[in-house]
């Protein structure tokens, strides 16, 4: 069973619908308590980084989110929720983040003509293999809605990339870590698959 973690920063809804449509099993949950049984966890979320932490801690999932890596659980971010798995962000101010990707999240860099937010459909290219990534075309296509994106410290953390005025990290990967800039929930078929490659990765857990 995946838990996914509503903490009222995200509309977990479709996201719901889309582990639904690719035969998943899944649960809303609000706090740490209610995940007995979970094989994974799914952490959505829309907002500033700010307002998503503080959601976060007010329910003691960040301590939560930290054993549940521990003892192997695979955790899936969306978009904001994947930008929280960074060790820091900058958005209105500077604030902490989960930590379970070491890293910032920073503005996207102005550029003439470059609209943000970026929001729409950009290809995602690859950097290395991954089984979230199984099945999937040379460069997907997912939709993005964000000003803000992750820069692991680690480049081996990164797993795939968007270019919207030059590379920005699409997806990151650290053991059972994993984060998407883009909404998979909304991106139809490659969404679909991702969220299915996800799916299996959990239930092997």
């Amino acid at each position: 069973m995946l838990a996914v973690i509503d903490c009222g920063i995200s509309n977990v809804r479709s996201v719901l619908n889309a582990l639904a449509a690719v035969g998943a099993t899944a649960q809303v949950v609000t706090e740490p308590g209610e995940v007995d049984g979970a094989t994974g966890f799914v952490l959505p979320g829309v907002g500033a980084f700010g307002d998503g932490m503080r959601a976060l801690e007010s329910r003691g999932w960040p301590a939560a989110l930290e054993s549940a890596v521990e003892q192997g659980l695979p955790v899936l971010g969306l978009c904001l929720g994947m930008q929280l798995l960074a060790s820091a962000g900058s958005e209105y101010g500077e604030h902490r983040g989960l930590g379970l990707v070491p890293g910032r999240v920073e503005r996207i860099p102005s550029a003439p003509g470059l609209r943000i937010p970026h929001v729409g459909w950009n290809d995602v290219s690859a950097v290395r293999s991954s089984a979230l990534l199984d099945g999937l075309p040379a460069e997907p296509t997912f939709y993005f809605v964000h000003s803000f994106y992750l820069r692991p410290d680690d480049p081996a953390d990164l797993l795939a990339t968007t270019d919207y005025g030059g590379p920005l990290a699409a997806c990151v990967e650290r053991g059972a870590v994993y984060g998407c800039q883009f909404h998979p929930e909304k991106s139809q078929r490659d969404g679909l698959a991702l969220l299915a490659n996800f799916a299996r990765i959990s239930a092997s857990c």
